[in-house]
């Protein structure tokens, strides 16, 4: 059996869910596990509507319409009037507008995951109901009955020993009948049953994890891309395909911020040697890339990635106390108590500088947290710009003209910390 995994841009539309149909169509004889996200850009949407509801904003009822007319858009051109998908979706609406307007929670990233959930559940409903239409058997799973985390919001830890149990239960009750599972990316449960997420890109992690607990032939993730690159194809025009990769530099990418694959998703298909392909969805039959055990092609070729809108925090201790392993220890669990990502660290003696993607809520109570032993200093509006396998005169253009903060190498990678042009001190 394989693992599909659709994001966003593949079910933009009813064009693109069309799209999907017939992709599945190909594979009508196989076992197949479709992993599907939220509609596109739908998860912005409702970040942009939960904020609204928390900051008390007046135009909750304004942005919940933008979500519901996006919706009923799409079905109103897949599916008849009378249509009972136009009353479920029609319900699964009305129960946001309900939660939007409903009382905040006091816990910001507890209230995302309830409210933020929605786009993967209407995604899913409406190519589901639209696969039968086209008589594609299939079958619909809420995928937080089997992704069991703990609670860590917005980010919550998957039990693989606890889903594996419970997808393969649910896989092995169908029998011997061939089977396409549609199920929901970046979602999950915890203890209590309340919805959890995955983080930003988790549905890659989801299907990792069908795929881990189902021991797939291979996972496939449709992208609108004719497969992995070097760098960012819609940034860079010389961009180029790679065509094989190994589990290890994936990881190391991913870890630098590259927006190919989720980080948590190589471990569990290296540990079970599950091939990852990346195939475009507009062009299906290209050969795309390939990410596996073979380490031979690593190192062939530059790669380079640039995270925009960080921040360089700089800790000065306040009495010149050492930064020794003890204040180090402090730091780093003042960090991870906000679930904060260290993209980049360096330290001297008596400073310690860190490098974060931009939060304002939460770098100003961690600013709060230290500023009892370190002096603190930051500048916003910063690119970090890390390139493996580099050379100079790769290093020479991607810096030109850029005012360097920090820079930091290594055998295989160079990072640095920049500000991007036409920014003031």
């Amino acid at each position: 059996m394989k693992v599909f995994k659709f994001g966003g841009a593949s079910v933009k539309d009813s064009y693109a869910v069309r799209n999907l149909a017939k992709i599945l169509n190909n594979y009508k004889d196989e076992d197949i596990v479709v992993v599907i996200s939220a509609m596109d850009k739908i998860t912005n949407a409702l970040e942009d509507l939960l904020d609204s509801k928390m900051l008390k904003h007046e135009n909750v009822e304004k942005k919940a319409d933008q979500i519901t007319a996006f919706h009923q858009e799409i079905i109103n051109d897949l599916f008849p009037s009378d249509h009972p998908i136009h009353k479920e979706i029609g319900g699964l609406l009305s129960d946001l507008r309900t939660l939007a307007s409903r009382k905040p929670d006091f816990h910001y990233d507890r209230e995302y995951d309830q409210l933020v959930s929605f786009g993967e559940i209407l995604s899913t409903r409406i190519i589901h109901e639209y696969l039968l239409q086209e008589n594609i058997t299939s079958t619909w799973l809420d995928a937080r009955n089997v992704i069991k985390t703990d609670n860590t919001w917005r980010a919550a830890r998957v039990d693989m020993m606890q889903s594996e149990y419970l997808i393969s239960s649910v896989w092995e009750s169908k029998g011997n009948r061939r089977q396409q599972l549609i199920t929901q990316g970046f979602i999950g449960s915890d203890d209590r049953k309340r919805t959890t997420t995955l983080g930003r890109e988790g549905s890659d992690f989801t299907a990792a994890v069908f795929a881990y607990a189902l021991q797939a032939e291979e996972v496939v993730t449709w992208k609108d891309v004719p497969g992995l690159f070097n760098a960012d194809p819609k940034r860079f025009e010389r961009a180029r395909q790679i065509k094989h990769i190994s589990f290890r530099e994936t990881i190391e990418l991913s870890y630098y911020g590259a927006k190919i694959i989720h980080p948590n998703t190589i471990k569990p298909l290296q540990n079970k040697n599950i091939p990852l392909k990346v195939k475009s969805f507009l062009n299906p039959e290209d050969e795309g890339s390939v990410i596996n055990h073979d380490t031979s092609y690593d190192g062939n070729m530059e790669s380079y990635i640039i995270k925009s809108n960080q921040v360089l925090i700089s800790m000065l201790s306040r009495d010149y106390e050492f930064i020794t392993e003890n204040s180090l220890s402090f730091i780093f669990a003042k960090f991870a108590s906000y679930n904060m990502k260290i993209n980049l660290m360096q330290n001297s003696a008596i400073t310690f500088t860190a490098c974060v993607d931009r939060d304002d809520e939460k770098i100003a109570s961690l600013i709060l947290d230290l500023r009892d032993r370190y002096h603190i200093r930051y500048n916003e509006e910063l690119e970090l710009l890390t390139i493996r396998n580099f050379n100079e005169n790769i290093i020479g253009q991607l810096t030109k003209n850029k005012e360097i903060l920090v820079e930091q190498r290594s055998r295989t990678t160079v990072q640095f910390v920049m500000k991007p042009e036409g920014i003031a001190e």
